[in-house]
């Protein structure tokens, strides 16, 4: 049967509802968006390999068991796509870069187990940043399958490292998706691309079967067309591993029937953000999520972010542990394989970063760690911009070089991506409004392992606008 284009932007609930109501089979479904996939995913660069075979033998298991009332829970028959540093046994698992073109593993990763077991249906291995960024790249194109082309307009990037993840759920070309973070990389997608996204507490994601970029930063989450999907993905994904040694031995069980009243929960935010840092078209977007966000009760104060080097601090550790991550790659020369020729150089120099600075970067982050606990006396959660414009042109590089405006006195929550993450702290990105057609998006940050609060957050800014129902104009 042909399945409408609406279906593909349906939230995970609408699609189970649908299956169950047998509106359409797990293998109608699954088989539509693996044409899907295979048929978009290309144009913007977003696919990294087809599972279409093993998709359809996982979806017919699903039909069976629907015929038998066999439920195991919401996620099953829900197609989805990973970031492909993310393994799936036997299947090539390249990390978006030509040196490890032909890799694979014995064993499927921890998450791809966990979605397996509830019946999720993974169809495809989706296009990323080679070695998630490693080194520090300068050029959209730092990777195996080509610059990630942004779905609201294909002259823009899709944000990285996660792009495809980003590019497959704004396009509609999986019910979900995960990506992976160390400093931005689900946040920025998420932000550039108008999609919501969660990143996890450090910790609370295994990521056994993963690519290591940075051992003590680095965290999976999802990628999806709402909070509430972000938090049935969670509830999946999210629990304690004894086979990861970054695993904080905790659970997570999404609990959205015990949100508390708007009045009850204090969020800190500085108006600096959205009228100052912000890039001028996309200041009036930003105001009004803002005011968006004030109507609906929650209680507001002015704060900053304590002053470290966030940005240098998240910079030094991750050369540090990739450094010794990559080390073999390096010092093979098959590291000038890569696409990006900084990115190259950045793992070169990372075997000279001298110890001194990684330990002091260490130590330095035990204080900012101790700086947020101090900060969250005052408030539960703090919001600002997920960035501060929109997606950049593909053509014209990332070297970022600065604010073309005069930048504010204040800094308010800048730096709130690498300190966030420095603190091993969750987030979610919420898409709230466009600028010149382009879309912008907001996040909330809170304390460790509070992810359910922020999903409440989330819910009831999605409850009130519908930025995060709005699809790009892909001219099907």
């Amino acid at each position: 049967m042909a399945i409408s284009s609406d279906i593909f932007f349906a939230t995970i609930s609408e699609l189970g509802a649908k299956l169950r109501a047998k509106e359409f089979s797990a293998v109608e479904l699954t088989r539509s968006y693996c044409d899907r996939l295979e048929r978009l995913g290309p144009r913007f660069n977003a696919l990294a390999l087809s599972l279409r075979e093993q998709a359809l033998r996982q979806a017919r298991t699903v039909d069976d068991d629907l015929k038998r009332d066999r439920t195991r829970g919401p996620l099953q028959g829900i197609p989805y796509a990973v970031k492909d540093l993310i393994a799936v046994k036997g299947k090539p698992t390249t990390w978006g870069a030509k040196p490890f073109a032909g890799q694979t593993f014995d064993e499927d990763a921890k998450v791809v187990q966990n979605l397996d077991k509830t019946g999720a249906i993974l169809i495809g291995k989706l296009a990323m940043i080679e070695l998630a960024g490693g080194g520090g790249y300068r050029s959209a194109a730092a990777s195996l399958t080509g610059p990630g082309l942004n779905p609201w307009d294909r002259t823009r990037w899709s944000g990285g490292s996660s792009s495809g993840s980003g590019i497959a759920t704004a396009a509609g070309l999986a019910g979900f998706t995960l990506g992976s973070e160390t400093s931005g990389s689900i946040l920025t997608p998420c932000a550039f691309c108008g999609v919501t996204g969660l990143r996890p507490t450090y910790g609370l994601v295994s990521r056994r079967g993963a690519m290591a970029l940075s051992w003590t930063l680095d965290k999976i989450g999802p990628l999806c067309r709402s909070a509430e999907d972000c938090g049935l993905v969670l509830a999946t994904i999210g629990g304690g591993d004894v086979e990861d040694p970054g695993s904080a031995g905790k659970n997570f069980k999404y609990s959205p029937q015990y949100a508390r009243k708007p009045e009850e929960i204090t969020i800190g935010y500085a108006p600096v953000d959205f009228e100052g840092w912000t890039e001028p078209d996309t200041r009036p977007a930003f105001v009004a999520a803002l005011a968006a966000m004030k109507s609906l009760g929650f209680k507001f104060k002015e704060i900053e972010l304590p002053d470290f080097p966030y940005g240098a601090l998240v910079q030094t550790i991750i050369a540090g542990e990739a450094g010794s991550i990559f080390e073999d790659l390096i010092r093979s020369g098959r590291v000038d394989e890569l696409a990006d020729k900084d990115q190259i150089a950045g793992l070169k120099a990372s075997l000279d970063l001298p110890c001194l600075e990684y330990l002091r970067a260490m130590r330095v982050r035990s204080l900012v760690q101790e700086a947020f606990r101090t900060l969250f006396l005052d408030v539960e959660m703090l919001l600002a911009p997920s960035r501060m414009g929109v997606a950049p042109k593909v053509a014209e590089g990332l070297n970022g070089g600065g604010t073309p405006f005069p930048p504010p006195s204040s800094r308010g929550l800048t730096g709130i991506i690498p300190a966030g993450n420095l603190a091993g702290l969750p987030a979610i990105s919420l898409p709230c409004g466009f600028a010149n057609g382009l879309p912008v998006a907001i996040s909330v940050v809170g304390r460790p392992f509070q992810e359910n609060r922020l999903l409440d957050v989330g819910r009831a800014f999605q409850s009130q606008t519908d930025w995060h129902r709005q699809r790009p104009p892909l001219g099907e």
